[in-house]
C-alpha cells in the first residue's frame, strides 16, 4: 500500500505545499499561494520597519495549496498519512484563551498589533537592547548564552514586549502567543488543549531562549523585570518542547473536510523553514547548509560530545534537536539576501509604478501588460548586463545590512551603504555591487 505525506512551507511572501510519495521521495504535486493582504502591503510600514501579516493570509493559503496538491496528484486521500508545517520565525501571533488568533476576533480585525509579527519586523530594537542589558545584570544566569549572547529584535520576547507596551487592548486580550509554525499546526489538529499542545523545540530554543539548563523558558524573575505581562504570559506558554519527528495530533474533522483528507492523517510538530531546508539538503555533521531566500540561514549540526557545554558567540542559537533529533542544531545567517535585490528592483520600478498610471499614451490594459513585463524582466536583464562588466572595471562597493545584521552579533540598528559611485555608474554596476555585497556578507 502506498503512503504519501504533505509538506507545507510558509515563506515571507507565499506558502508552498508539496505532496511526496514516501516510498521513493517522488514529488507528485506542488502548489503556491501568495498572501494577498501582504502583497497589498496591508498592516506594514517599511519606514519604521513594521512588517505584520494577517492570519487569514496563512489560513487561506493552507486550504488552497493542500486542496490543489491532493487534487493534482490524484492520490487516494486516505493514503495521505502525515502533514508537517514549517514557517519563518520568529513570527509570533497573539491568541485568545481558546486558541483563536486575535486578529480573527471582534475589534482586532484591522489592528496591526493583533497580527502576526513577521520575522523581519524590527520595531522592537529598544526592547531587544533592554533584554541584552538585563541578561548580564539581573543577578541570575545569562539566558542569552545559547542564542549567541545577543538577543535580537527579530525574536519572540522582544516583539511581545514591544506590543505589550504599545497596545494595552492587545495586551489585555492576548491570553498567550504562538509561533507561526505552532499556530498553523494547532489549527489543524483535533485536540485544542493549549497547555498540552506540543510546541516546537526549534522555535522555542532559537528564538524564545528555552533551554533545559533553566528548566525551559527564562525565569519569571527575569521576565517580570522587563514587564509584568511577560511574567504572567510565561504561565500561559509551555514548559516542554518537542522535535518535529513527533506527532502533534490528528487532523480534525473540520480540517479533514476542508482539505479533502482523513482524520487519520497525523500532523507533526511544527518547525522553521531553514531547519527543514537543511533536512531536505540531507545535512550531516561537518556540513554547512545555506538556505537562501528573502534572508539567509546557515545551518550546522554537531554531536553532543563535540559541542558539549561550549557556546558560540554571535550566532542565532544552538538547540538540541532543532534540525535533526540527536544533534545540536546551530544557526547563523543574513537579515537580507533576496530582500536586498528586491529593494533595488522596487527602487527601479518606481517610475513604472507611479508615472505609467498617469500616461495618456497607453490604455489601462497596455499599462498593466507593460508593468508586468518590466517586473518580470528587470532582474533578468540586470543580471545579463552585470555579467558583461569586466572584472577590471571599478565597481561601487555595497554593504548588505539593508535590514540590519543577523550574524555575527545581531544588530538591527546598522544600515546598508553604497560607495565609490561616479558619473559612469549605471544600474547594472549597482546591481553587481549588491550581488557582491550579499556574497561578501556571507
Amino acid at each position: 500500500m502506498k503512503n504519501y505525506v504533505i509538506g507545507l512551507d510558509y515563506g515571507t511572501d507565499s506558502v508552498r505545499a508539496v505532496l511526496i510519495d514516501t516510498e521513493n521521495g517522488q514529488e507528485l504535486a506542488s502548489n503556491v499561494s501568495h498572501y494577498k493582504r501582504w502583497k497589498n502591503k496591508q498592516y506594514c510600514d517599511a519606514s519604521i520597519n513594521q512588517f505584520r501579516q494577517h492570519p487569514l493570509d496563512h489560513i487561506e493559503g493552507l486550504e488552497i495549496t493542500i486542496q490543489n496538491v491532493v487534487k493534482e496528484s490524484n492520490v487516494d486521500p486516505a493514503l495521505v498519512r502525515g502533514i508537517c508545517i514549517d514557517t519563518t520565525g520568529s513570527s509570533p501571533v497573539p491568541v485568545t484563551a481558546d486558541g483563536t488568533p486575535l486578529a480573527l476576533t471582534k475589534g482586532f480585525e484591522e489592528n496591526p498589533n493583533a497580527m502576526m509579527v513577521l520575522w523581519k519586523d524590527h520595531t522592537s530594537i529598544n526592547e531587544a537592547n533592554e533584554i541584552n542589558e538585563l541578561a548580564v545584570s539581573w543577578g541570575g544566569e545569562d539566558v542569552t548564552k545559547y542564542v549567541g549572547g545577543i538577543y535580537s529584535s527579530e525574536w519572540f520576547w522582544a516583539k511581545i514586549l514591544h506590543i505589550a507596551r504599545q497596545d494595552e487592548a492587545v495586551r489585555n486580550a492576548a491570553h498567550t502567543w504562538m509561533e507561526h509554525c505552532d499556530l498553523m499546526t494547532y489549527l489543524l489538529i483535533e485536540d485544542k488543549d493549549l497547555k498540552t499542545f506540543k510546541r516546537s523545540r526549534c522555535a522555542a530554543g532559537h528564538k524564545a531562549m528555552w533551554h533545559a539548563d533553566w528548566n525551559g523558558l527564562p525565569p519569571v524573575e527575569f521576565l517580570e523585570k522587563l514587564h509584568p505581562y511577560l511574567a504572567t504570559l510565561r504561565g500561559n506558554l509551555y514548559d516542554e518542547t518537542y522535535t518535529s519527528d513527533l506527532v502533534a495530533g490528528k487532523l480534525s474533522q473540520e480540517w479533514a473536510d476542508r482539505l479533502g483528507l482523513s482524520t487519520e492523517t497525523v500532523v507533526a510538530v511544527g518547525t522553521f523553514d531553514a531547519h527543514s531546508g537543511a533536512v531536505g539538503a540531507k545535512i550531516e555533521e561537518n556540513t554547512l547548509v545555506r538556505v537562501m531566500g528573502t534572508s539567509t540561514c546557515d545551518i550546522l549540526v554537531g554531536s553532543y560530545d563535540e559541542v558539549g557545554t561550549k557556546t558560540v558567540r554571535g550566532i542565532c542559537g544552538q538547540v538540541d534537536g532543532s534540525v535533526i533529533p540527536g544533534f545540536i542544531g546551530l544557526e547563523a545567517g543574513q537579515s537580507a539576501f533576496g530582500d536586498l535585490l528586491a529593494w533595488y528592483k522596487e527602487l527601479l520600478m518606481w517610475p513604472t509604478e507611479h508615472l505609467l498610471g498617469t500616461s495618456s499614451v497607453l490604455n489601462d490594459a497596455q499599462k498593466e501588460q507593460l508593468r508586468e513585463e518590466f517586473s518580470d524582466k528587470l532582474i533578468v536583464e540586470l543580471t545579463k548586463e552585470a555579467e558583461k562588466i569586466p572584472v577590471s572595471e571599478s565597481l561601487p562597493i555595497a554593504l548588505d545590512w539593508i535590514n540590519g545584521r543577523r550574524t555575527p552579533d545581531a544588530n538591527q540598528e546598522v544600515k546598508s551603504a553604497i560607495s565609490n559611485l561616479s558619473l559612469g555608474t549605471k544600474a547594472p554596476h549597482i546591481f553587481k555591487a549588491l550581488v557582491n555585497a550579499i556574497c561578501f556578507g556571507a
